[in-house]
């Protein structure tokens, strides 16, 4: 390989990985080795566990479906050899299972022979069906859902994939329970990425993109479908057909065994005719759904952001960047689908060839008078049967792009979670908190806190004070372990907070965040979130106290009201009223408050703060905010500045020391207002 070539190839690669960190942030690997393939291969089948039941009944009724068509070509052969030939059916070939049928007619006129036949094919029809189904990894695909022509519209077609080789009533309850097994078999993965996710720690979720998580659980999830039946059904359906097709062959045709060498010459160049596409097919999957989840990222940011792009004349610039990603996208789609054509160009050409020599064979036999012309079709048709051992190179290929969207599935599910974590369950808090010397360092190397000592006990009100950035937020994400100290030790009623699980120690920290969070749901389940059991009562105290009564109570559906009809049409005061409702709710004994009071009035304020002095007599209170009138009252004051503690002490304290960080912050807010 040339300087040149291996400078293209290194420059697409690196062009690769940057998509997919542009995709997602965590994961930037679109290497897969055959290792790793075998791996996930495996860890898709495990899956099995879970619907053993539904399969098997699937794979019971499928080779009951693909048995049927044995029996179709002597059925022909009848048709031709006996019915219009007129040849005696004694002294004929048929296998032992369907010797009986031949044996039935003997003697018959040819019309009541083709009534017997015509019955006997009618009743095979009913109940089993008599042709192999179309497309599909089995068969047909359910409902055949429309859809474009990338990895993510085509993907919900697998999420519902339901076929047979059969048809009948056979067929149907074969079609139905496959349908009900691909549907519960991709709601399980889903449902469990969905839930990992969200369990993944702060540190994480911070560098993972919500539009590649939403890629990841709604169009990489349905990769599990064709791994899921083409590793362990497929195989057996081929196996099936070919072994019983070679019995009934070699029993009936014993004279030309030459066809079933021919038919099963073809796997092995078959097979190495596409081998040399798998690593090339992995990765082009791989960065083809990077590339999908980078256009289905910029969907969500642009929906989100939708107000500042139309406010600051964006629309032509994010027009301009969507047009990039997603003609990115098409790209990267086309070659994979020209790398998979290319494969299966390469696997059918030897079957090509082979299936004329074989062709010639037969006629020639039938020529000869070896072969009647009712065998020509009943041999052909056995030996399309024995050659279906080619399609396992047919399932290998395919399976690569599937791999390829499972890995990244798995990559998600095996990294630690919150949950994972484990821990013991702790008693409600009596005591409070406690930091020495404490520290935070992110994974990308920013230290956010250095030497913390705090110290806060319940019925106390804390207030973190300090300039924007300085570290306030995330010196109060250590208390519930959003964030896990990387130095030093945080301890609540005496016991590090990694020791319980996270569950047990938020379940005691109530949190309300600078930025509001509300659901697409009635204002009373908005407020009670994280307290079910909260009474309706205790929700309108709660709101009292927030401030948020007497608005909501002016709409027409009150504290019913759906927040999804309205939410643009509330002041973002009023969205933080409701935010501090469903912390105040909570029964926590910490509550944590960052900014509560930024966006509410004077008079609304005051009230919330003589409410925290009222709930600061059974819970530990922790306050981040700006406004002098929220903080002077506090016990103690944390005066916060490039994550260093400078001064602590109560109001009174810190104003009294000349020249202190406090005073100055407190005196030029003064100066300013």
């Amino acid at each position: 390989m040339s300087k040149t070539q291996m400078e293209m190839k290194m420059s697409g690669r690196m062009k690769e990985k940057a998509l997919d960190k542009a995709a997602g942030g965590l994961d930037t690997d679109t290497d897969i080795n055959l290792r790793e393939t075998l791996r996930i291969m495996g860890r898709g089948v495990s899956y099995l566990r879970f619907f053993w039941l539904q399969f098997a009944a699937k794979l019971a009724f499928n080779l009951m479906s693909l048995a049927v068509p044995l029996v179709m070509p002597f059925v022909l052969k009848l048709v031709i050899d006996h019915v219009i030939i007129g040849d005696p059916i004694a002294g004929s070939n048929f296998p032992w299972f369907f010797s009986w049928f031949p044996q039935f007619l003997d003697g018959k006129t040819p019309v009541e022979m083709m009534a017997w036949i015509l019955f006997f094919s009618v009743f095979t029809l009913i109940i089993f069906g008599i042709a192999p189904g179309g497309k599909g990894q089995t068969g047909y695909v359910a409902g055949d859902l429309a859809g474009g022509y990338d990895i993510a519209t085509n993907t919900e077609n697998e999420a519902n994939t339901a076929g047979t080789k059969g048809g009948g009533l056979v067929g149907l309850m074969e079609w139905s329970i496959q349908l009900r097994l691909s549907q519960a078999l991709n709601h399980l993965l889903r449902s469990q990425l969905f839930e990992r996710i969200k369990s993944l720690p702060m540190t994480k979720l911070e560098d993972q993109k919500i539009g590649d998580s939403l890629y990841r659980i709604m169009y990489d999830t349905p990769a599990i479908t064709n791994i899921f039946f083409d590793i362990i059904q497929a195989p057996i359906m081929i196996f099936f057909m070919v072994g019983n097709s070679m019995l009934i062959f070699l029993g009936t045709y014993s004279g030309a065994p030459e066809i079933i060498i021919l038919a099963l010459a073809m796997f092995p160049f078959q097979f190495l005719s596409v081998g040399v596409f798998s690593k090339f097919l992995r990765r082009r999957s791989q960065s083809s759904r990077a590339a999908g989840s980078v256009t289905t990222g910029n969907i969500e940011e642009g929906m989100s952001n939708v107000l500042a792009i139309q406010s600051l004349g964006g629309n032509k610039k994010e027009l301009k960047r969507f047009d990039k990603d997603s003609r990115e996208s098409f790209k990267r789609f086309r070659i994979l689908q020209l790398l998979g054509e290319l494969a299966g160009q390469a696997m059918k050409f030897s079957g090509i060839i082979v299936s004329l020599i074989v062709q010639l064979l037969v006629l020639g036999r039938v020529v000869e008078g070896t072969l009647t012309p009712g065998d020509y079709g009943v041999v052909l048709f056995y030996f399309g049967y024995i050659t279906a051992v080619g399609a396992i190179p047919g399932l290998w290929i395919r399976l690569q792009n599937n791999v390829a969207g499972m890995r990244r599935v798995f990559f998600f599910m095996d990294i630690p979670t919150e949950v994972t974590r484990g821990g013991i369950d702790v008693p409600p808090i009596t005591d409070g908190v406690v930091m020495k010397k404490a520290g935070l360092t992110y994974p990308d190397g920013r230290e956010a806190l250095k030497n913390i000592d705090i110290e806060g006990k319940v019925g106390q009100i804390l207030a973190f004070v300090g300039p924007t950035g300085a570290g306030k937020t995330s010196l109060a994400h250590l208390v519930p372990a959003y964030h896990l100290a990387t130095a030093g030790t945080v301890l609540v009623d005496g016991r590090d907070v990694q020791e319980p699980s996270a569950a047990s120690l938020r379940k005691q920290v109530s949190y309300v965040f600078q930025e509001t969070h509300l659901f697409s749901d009635s204002i009373i389940d908005n407020i009670r979130y994280g307290s079910p059991e909260a009474t309706r009562e205790q929700v309108e105290q709660a709101a009292r106290v927030a401030g948020a009564h007497d608005f909501i109570m002016s709409f027409p559906d009150g504290y019913d009201t759906h927040l999804g009809t309205v939410t643009s049409k509330i002041s973002v005061g009023q969205k933080q009223r409701i935010s501090i409702a469903r912390g105040l709710v909570k029964d926590a004994k910490i509550l944590i408050l960052d900014e509560p009071t930024s966006a509410l009035d004077p008079e609304t304020e005051a009230y919330l703060v003589d409410a925290l002095h009222e709930a600061s007599k059974d819970k530990l209170v922790i306050v981040i905010a700006h406004r002098l009138s929220t903080i002077a009252n506090a016990d103690r004051i944390y005066f916060l500045k490039d994550g260093e503690i400078l001064e602590e002490g109560s109001h009174e304290e810190l104003m009294a020391k000349d020249g202190g960080s406090y005073r100055e912050y407190v005196e030029l807010q003064a100066a300013k207002s």
